[in-house]
């Protein structure tokens, strides 16, 4: 029961914070689940939830932003850019190069 109460409200709290925050807390809760099961150990457990909240925040940050995508380049590096109009254009989502 204690259990069921809990998680009813660590969800009410993440329903009422930004797209920001609730990428952060998502991100930084599923690193540290992550790290742990890893590393099978209370570092990486930190480690973990500093890498996933620091990512599920720029993640959520471009939730906040209408009209912007979160793309990734084709060596791997995030970056915020206009949203495709009209349908899928492989040029933008790729960088362009090939």
């Amino acid at each position: 029961m204690k259990k069921a109460l809990m998680l009813a409200l660590v969800g009410l709290s993440i329903a009422s914070c930004t797209p920001t925050e609730q990428g952060a807390g998502i991100g930084a809760a599923s690193g540290a689940i992550i790290g742990g099961a890893v590393t099978g150990n209370v570092r990486g457990a930190a480690v973990g939830a500093a890498i996933g909240g620091v990512s599920g925040a720029v993640i959520g940050s471009v939730a906040e932003q209408p009209g912007q995508c979160y793309y990734r380049d084709r060596y791997g590096r995030r970056y915020i850019d206009d949203c495709p109009r009209g349908g899928y254009r492989r040029s933008s989502y790729y960088g362009g190069g090939y």
